[in-house]
Parts: structure tokens; C-alpha cells; sequence
């Protein structure tokens, strides 16, 4: 049974955002992402609290995601990555993305900072650093 409601168009979209932002971190790496879009829609908190639905968390501006302007996001999604995608819809995480909001990938080899835009470093998979709000700000999360 699904987390967060979602229609098939956004099932497609989540799936081609995971892939924009993390087909070179691999499967797990983009059920990490899927976390956190899908977190981001679940939140009612911080810059999330007009974020409803996948396509709002997929599109939302500003603070959205780099991945929408890839030419990897443009292209239709495989059976596996819509297969990925509905994994995360179901509810599976995947920690250190478990109850991110926020990710990056810092240059070459450099370290994850222990605070990206004051928020806590929840850990590191290959080359996104991933960032959860504090304790107590965003319950739908913890």
C-alpha cells in the first residue's frame, strides 16, 4: 500500500528524477533520491509546507532539484527505474536517506560538510551527502 498518493504520470515523473540525479550511484543510490523526493512530499515543514504531491516535490521551486534540466530526465523512464520508484511509493528507505530532505554531491573527493544549510549530515552513499532537519521540526518524518 502506498505512502503518498500518486498517479501514473507521477510515478513516471519520481522514477525519471531518480534517475537524473543518481544512474551513476546505481539502484540503491536511486532509491536514496526516491527518499528524498518522496520525504519532501510527506513533510509539512520548513520550505516542504506547500509540497503535496509528488509532482510538487518533482517541479517545486525555488529549492528544487538540479536533476529536472537533465537531458536523463527528458527521456522515458525503464520498467526498472518505474519498478524503483514504486518501491520508494510503498515505503521502503534506505538509510542515510531514510529521513532526509536534502542531498548533494560534493566535487571530486572532497568531504561531506557536517551541516549543509544548517541542516545535520545523516551520512554518505558513494557521492551524495544526505541532510535531515532536527529532531521535532518535521514529525511526519521521525
Amino acid at each position: 500500500m502506498p505512502i503518498i498518493k500518486y498517479t501514473d504520470k507521477e510515478l513516471d515523473l519520481l522514477a525519471r528524477l531518480m534517475r537524473a540525479e543518481a544512474v551513476g550511484e546505481g539502484n540503491l543510490g536511486m532509491l536514496m533520491v526516491g527518499n528524498v523526493i518522496v520525504n519532501r512530499a510527506l513533510a509539512s515543514c520548513l520550505t516542504f509546507k506547500n509540497i503535496k504531491s509528488i509532482y510538487d516535490a518533482v517541479y517545486q521551486s525555488p529549492g528544487g532539484f538540479a536533476g529536472v534540466k537533465s537531458d536523463l530526465f527528458f527521456s522515458s523512464a525503464t520498467a526498472n527505474e518505474k519498478k524503483l520508484a514504486k518501491r520508494i511509493l510503498d515505503g521502503e528507505n534506505y538509510f542515510p536517506a531514510t529521513d532526509a530532505l536534502w542531498f548533494y554531491a560534493p566535487s571530486g573527493d572532497s568531504p561531506c560538510v557536517a551541516k549543509w544549510y544548517n541542516q545535520k549530515l545523516s551520512g554518505r552513499y558513494k557521492s551524495h551527502c544526505f541532510y535531515v532537519p532536527n529532531k521535532g521540526v518535521c514529525p511526519e518524518l521521525y
